[in-house]
């Protein structure tokens, strides 16, 4: 079964420095001239900027012409860019190449700071981190790091304690690619045997390979362009399902590979014929089943393959119908089955037997509850185990088959939460970790028979953290409707409330992706400096269950963008923060968030950062070759058929919609092998701002070696970080403030 990479996750996890006196305050160094900035680009504007070319191209679409002037930074061999990025156009390059130019430039007075905050960032790792093993049988499986390693290393011991294994070692692995990503690491059925996915090129085109655990001898197959999921084994441990992408990097085919064979022969199990869905692989918690999934935005269809079957024709549960997503597990004789059907919007869990699994026989077991929407569940063998969120929170409840439960419950105002269900079925156990955004993570090991709990780690943090020094909040901002917005804030004790401060406001919402409340160390130099950081819990995404997030989508798209507008100023009004002084951020969809808002109002925000942003909407969406554009077309509309869909989207595409005034600096990231949010998307808008807005300035760091989540190397990433947030202290002026003293 699968190691689950949110295992690493947990181990890097960024330690925070904050423990000592409850009155410790953010001291000035004795160069103040930067807080009296008026302002802090002054220097940076006599800096040239680059000069893109400008080669119109007029689009038509529905009796509306717009032009594009930089629609050529598109390579028209993106595809094979993604592949190879010495293949990019030589010109387009030189855009790219002076683009990185201009930014180091404007912001190489930086460069102390940056060090600064990734030296705190780094400090507050435990570099040389393990997680709490998991068992398997007779074995059990962790992941570490070792001081100064980018990368984890898995391990296994037998339970008689005979030894330990290095199974991937991730640094080592990684030799000399400049990018390098481990996608999944999964162990066969019997233990002998290991499959791992990585990526060497951040398009995310993964390739399996797989090694004996016993000798650590390597198989001499390669399977390429494969899903990110890796290999899912099936019972007889000699072969396993993957799934393959197409050239537009669509995960289009589940096959089979049997060991020694030539993966240019595995068979098709299942091919999605419709663009709009995507497949996915899964095996039940059982280890009986092999699941096949397809999905688009709103709706799904799943299939299932007995594990030890030698007929390897997938069954169809249930038809797939429009705006119907169920999810199936397996329990005994029964499939269990979260759905959205009979207007479920947050989802209820019905039964239906293996034999006979159809829509007609679906069963009622776990009702909708409106407005505490069910995230996820795993059922164990006396168990069946589920996490909800309600109004922003979540919540495990645990239940056993006839029908008693209880709730897993926490008394902070804000707080994340996360399951994990291991690699057994048959256990009385399952493990969940707990933090706060002042409080760091807590790992538990729970009984579900007694209900008790048993905390098998904390976060450590090498430099030690005192949470008391921190106030975690929840305020309420008001968006259009009258809708209840919560926002979740994290601040010193000592931060005044006068309206002083500045303040770092983040969100996403979309996707129906739920903003958690957690632990990040990353933000911390920033509040330790006295900022405010605060997490906007928006519609488009599902804090408050679906509703909010249907409320968020389609033609109410614009409620997620004003809802994050009305969230700054309900932190200006609760004397947080003043107008200004807020940095809005946001990544990818989050991207188009800050984008679009800031075109909203952009006289309310002191800067923008944009990493990897999705801001060339109307062209995107409407451009069906693109990888993820068809899938999306349920999520924001579809521009091509629909006049009144395109007329949704070009109403607050950020890029189309830029306004002659003075907008505050903005700094926006790119990956040149994001398939995801393609490299031209942020180039395009940065070079219409210059164009047509006033202010800034507006740069741009571009990525030329990997993808959509940047480097995922763990001391790189930070290095990211870094200049990030850099940027938005040099906005503050807060560039030569120093964090609070500590112990």
């Amino acid at each position: 079964m699968k190691i689950d990479k949110l295992i690493i996750g947990a181990i890097a996890a960024f330690s925070i420095s904050a423990c000592g006196q409850n009155d410790a305050k953010p001291q000035m160094n004795k160069d103040e001239k930067n807080m009296t900035t008026e302002d802090p680009f002054a220097d940076a504007r006599s800096i040239k900027a680059p000069e893109i070319e400008k080669r119109p191209v007029e689009i038509t679409q529905h009796g509306i012409t717009r032009t594009d002037n930089y629609a050529w930074l598109r390579d028209e061999d993106w595809q094979e860019v993604l592949r190879d990025t010495s293949a990019l156009d030589s010109d387009i390059k030189a855009v790219l190449d002076s683009e990185n130019e201009y930014y180091a430039a404007v912001t190489a007075d930086l460069e102390p700071v940056r060090k600064t905050l990734f030296a705190e960032m780094r400090g507050r790792i435990k570099e040389d981190d393990s997680s709490v093993p998991r068992k398997d049988g007779d074995w059990k499986y962790w992941v570490k790091y070792l001081d100064g390693g980018e990368y984890p290393i898995y391990m296994r011991a037998a339970l008689d304690g005979s030894g330990e294994q290095v199974l991937f070692d991730g640094d080592k692995e990684r030799g000399d690619s400049k990018f390098f990503d481990i996608g999944s690491i999964t162990h066969s059925p019997d233990q002998k045997l290991m499959a791992y996915a990585v990526d060497r090129l951040g398009s995310e085109f993964f390739t399996i390979r797989v090694r004996n655990m016993e000798t650590g001898d390597e198989y001499d197959e390669t399977i390429e362009s494969a899903d990110e999921s890796g290999a899912i084994w099936a019972a007889d441990s000699q072969s396993f399902f993957y799934v393959e992408r197409d050239d537009n990097q669509r995960p289009k085919r589940v096959k089979l590979h049997r060991l020694g064979s030539d993966p240019a022969n595995d068979p098709v199990i299942y091919e999605e014929d419709d663009d709009a869905f995507f497949l996915g692989v899964s095996k039940s918690q059982s280890g009986e089943y092999i699941f096949i999934s397809s999905g688009s935005q709103i709706t799904s269809e799943s299939r299932f393959i007995r594990a030890d079957a030698t007929d390897l024709t997938p069954t169809l549960i249930a038809a797939r119908e429009n705006g119907v997503e169920y999810y199936a597990e397996h329990h005994g004789d029964q499939f269990f089955i979260m759905t959205n059907v009979d207007g479920a919007v947050d989802f209820k869990i019905v039964t239906a037997p293996v034999s006979s699994p159809g829509r007609d026989n679906w069963t009622d077991w776990l009702a909708h509850n409106e407005g505490s929407q069910i995230v996820t569940f795993t059922p164990f063998k006396d168990y069946l185990v589920r996490v909800e969120r309600e109004n922003a929170l979540p919540r495990i409840v645990v239940s056993t088959y006839g029908g008693d439960s209880h709730t897993v419950s926490f008394d902070e105002a804000a707080y994340s939460l996360s399951m994990s269900s291991g690699f057994e079925y048959d256990t009385d156990e399952f493990r969940f970790t707990y933090e706060s955004p002042s409080t760091p993570e807590q790992t538990f090991d729970y009984k579900m028979s007694d209900r008790s709990r048993t905390l098998v780690k904390t976060q450590n943090v090498p430099s030690g953290h005192d949470a008391s020094l921190y106030v975690v909040e929840r305020i309420t901002a008001k968006g259009e409707g009258g809708a209840e917005v919560p926002v979740t804030v994290l601040r010193l004790k000592t931060t005044p409330m006068d309206g002083s401060a500045p303040a770092l406001l983040y969100g996403y919402g979309s996707y129906g992706y739920a903003m958690p409340s957690g632990f990040s160390t990353t933000v911390l130099p920033l509040v330790d400096r006295g900022a405010v950081y605060a997490i906007a819990h928006i519609r488009g995404g599902a804090d408050k269950g679906r509703q909010w997030y249907l409320d968020g989508k389609l033609a109410k798209k614009k409620n997620t963008f004003s809802d994050f507008a009305a969230a700054g100023d309900a932190l200006i009004d609760a004397g947080f923060t003043a107008k200004k002084k807020i940095v809005i951020y946001g990544g990818s969809a989050g991207g188009l968030l800050v984008g679009a808002t800031v075109n909203l109002r952009p006289d309310l925000f002191g800067g923008v950062i944009a990493a990897v942003p999705f801001v060339d909407v109307i062209n995107t969406i409407s451009d069906g070759d693109l990888p993820l554009t068809p899938p999306e077309w349920e999520e924001w509309g579809n521009p091509i058929t629909s006049a009144e869909e395109y007329g949704w989207i070009a109403e607050y595409s950020p890029y189309d919609n830029i306004k002659n005034t003075d907008y505050p600096p903005i700094m926006a990231t790119g990956g040149l092998t994001d398939y995801r949010v393609t490299y031209w998307e942020p180039a395009k808008w940065i070079a219409r701002l210059r164009d047509e807005a006033t202010g800034g300035p507006f740069v741009m760091r571009m990525n030329m070696g990997a993808g959509h989540g940047g480097s995922a190397a763990r001391f790189e990433r930070l290095e990211e970080t870094a200049h990030l947030y850099a940027f938005a202290l040099k906005i503050w002026g807060y560039e030569n403030v120093e964090p609070v003293k500590h112990k």
